[in-house]
């Protein structure tokens, strides 16, 4: 004969078994669907990647080609006959030649073409640096009418843009094809995953769905042989207590575990007096449960800086925490934050969210009844979310210092450079302009030395005015450093820049400052602008800025020189 204990562990076995069943097919197809995806996404991203580097060398190659067509040495070679001139010239460009290509710029003289120059960029050679954005094991190959020129040999034909599954070499891969470049239409890259790594990913994830699928089915028979024991030791209690009633031995109780229905026959068939002390002592576990959880987040609070957020949060945690209709943050201003209804119930607690000179209001709850622990819980609450505040508040104090000057109440340096390097790595990726102007006022050190420093500082500031006034919203405006300073202007080239630079120069031209003696002092300033792409790196703009700033304080002073363009070799 069968036991209880041994029929419920094969009826839950059987019953786990079927969906387990479903649940393990249905993973798998997933697993198979997800590893594709998964691979086609990579091949996707990091194919355009490289289509986009290709492009971009194209672009860089026609750029050459344009300033060499603009050299006025070549333009004399040429017209002379100079071979030789013309190939040293040509050698200082990598891939510079004569003749037509996909980046071919005329040379023209007085209306008449003297010759076609090409700046050639070898897909076989930068291929490598184009794979950089695929996956490791993946491979990166150019294709011409079907077949390989670079990166592998042999012939590949599928559709663009649609990932496929292709032999190469007697290799399997799976295949993801651009459509002809813009930029050379007889060209196309494709990229290249193993079909055995997908084949590999795959049947290792049936492998821990098919062992995550034999441990669910053995921890669904052993907790089940636990719960027939438990059951069956419970039933036996029972019969023992409904024995020794019988036999007249009153005192007996049932030992009640846990709160199911064999707790809530037990609790029933104990005295009343039992099954309160039992309800009190959960009640009391439940309590403390709940004001040590309220503790925790209470603390956890401390750790966060957005201000706004710790008024929703503790509004939100002391109306969950005390069962209230509602509550809200008032503060100087108004209603900061509120949760439920605050207009409901018959009583309101406020508590004063403030410390040291730093008043942020006050916390609001309202209910029928509070009972004397829940305002312990609130009150609690409110202590750290003030010092939470406080935290908040000097964060956002030290982090205005860390990036503002604190005489100007401009950017200073390290914001500037912050900016300049996040601007050129936009316009560099976007293929934008970046202007960068630095200014300095002329003849400083005769204000310092005549009227004293505090009127220097008068006078930096009266400069600041003008450049917050004269640039744009986009635009950063900040202190270098000394009497020097700087303005990164998004999305201007230098021809931009200068006029921008222009109008502040006659701003601060046309300001007087008032000087601790009652007189009127005028100052003039000198700006230099440098640009991108012309000059590409951070401190390469910096420094053709600088070099302008030096012309024009050596060309006169209160000016404005745009940096002299460089040619590259």
């Amino acid at each position: 004969m069968w036991s209880f204990k041994l029929k419920l562990v094969l009826w839950f076995a059987l019953l786990a078994l079927l969906p387990l069943g479903v649940a393990f097919y249905g993973y798998d197809t997933l697993a198979k669907r997800s590893e594709t995806r998964r691979v086609d996404a990579g091949l996707e991203a990091g194919l355009r990647g490289a289509a986009a580097a290709y492009a971009s060398r194209l672009d860089a190659a026609a750029g050459a080609a344009q300033q060499l067509a603009r050299d006025p040495a070549l333009q004399r070679a040429l017209r002379g006959g100079d071979g030789g001139t013309v190939t040293r010239i040509l050698s200082r460009v990598p891939g510079a030649r004569l003749g037509d290509g996909p980046s071919s710029v005329s040379v023209v003289d007085r209306g008449r073409v003297l010759a076609r120059i090409t700046v050639d960029v070898p897909v076989g050679a930068v291929l490598p640096s184009l794979a950089r954005g695929l996956a490791d094991g993946d491979r990166l190959v150019a294709v011409r009418d079907g077949r390989i020129v670079a990166g592998g040999s042999g012939r590949l034909v599928l559709p663009p843009e649609r990932p496929t599954r292709v032999p190469l070499g007697g290799v399997e891969y799976r295949a993801l094809k651009t459509r002809p470049l813009p930029e050379a239409p007889e060209l196309a890259l494709v990229a290249l995953a193993s079909q055995q790594g997908i084949d590999s990913a795959v049947r290792s994830a049936e492998r821990r769905i098919l062992l995550a699928l034999v441990l669910s089915l053995t921890l669904i028979a052993a907790v089940t042989y636990l719960l027939g024991r438990s059951i069956v030791l419970t039933l036996r209690r029972f019969a023992d207590a409904a024995n020794a009633i019988a036999s007249g031995r009153l005192g007996e109780r049932v030992e009640v575990r846990g709160h199911d229905e064999f707790a809530e026959a037990g609790r029933a068939f104990n005295r009343m007096a039992d099954q309160l002390e039992l309800r009190l002592a959960e009640l009391e576990t439940e309590r403390s449960r709940v004001r040590e959880a309220t503790a925790r987040f209470g603390e956890a609070l401390v750790a966060t800086h957005d201000a706004a957020q710790l008024m929703r949060i503790v509004v939100e945690s002391a109306v969950e925490a005390t069962g209230a209709a509602g509550g809200v943050v008032l503060g100087p201003k108004g209603e900061l934050a509120r949760a439920g209804d605050p207009e409901a119930g018959t009583e309101r607690l406020a508590f004063p969210l403030r410390v040291g000179s730093s008043d942020f209001g006050s916390l609001v709850i309202a209910s029928d009844t509070f009972e004397a622990d829940q305002v312990e819980t609130v009150a609690s609450l409110a202590a750290q979310v003030v010092v939470a505040l406080e935290n908040a508040r000097l964060h956002q104090m030290v982090e205005r210092q860390a990036m503002v000057d604190s005489l100007t109440g401009l950017a200073n340096r390290r914001s500037l450079e912050e900016t300049l390097r996040s601007e050129l790595a936009r316009a560099a990726r976007f293929a934008d302009t970046v202007a960068v102007v630095l200014a300095d006022l002329d003849d400083f050190k005769r204000v310092n030395d005549r009227y004293g420093h505090a009127a220097g500082d008068d006078v930096l500031t009266a400069f600041a005015d003008a450049l917050r006034s004269t640039v744009r919203e986009s635009d950063v405006a900040g202190r270098w450093g000394g009497e020097e300073f700087a303005l990164v202007l998004s999305g201007t080239d230098a021809a931009g820049g200068a006029r921008l630079a222009e109008r502040a120069r006659a701003a601060i031209a046309a300001r007087q400052v008032e000087m601790p003696n009652g007189d009127l002092c005028s100052v003039t300033a000198s700006f230099g602008v440098a640009a991108f792409p012309e000059s590409r790196e951070l401190g390469e703009i910096l420094a053709a800025a600088d070099a302008a700033l030096y012309e024009a304080k050596d060309s006169g002073k209160n000016r404005v020189v745009i940096a002299r363009e460089s040619i590259p070799t």
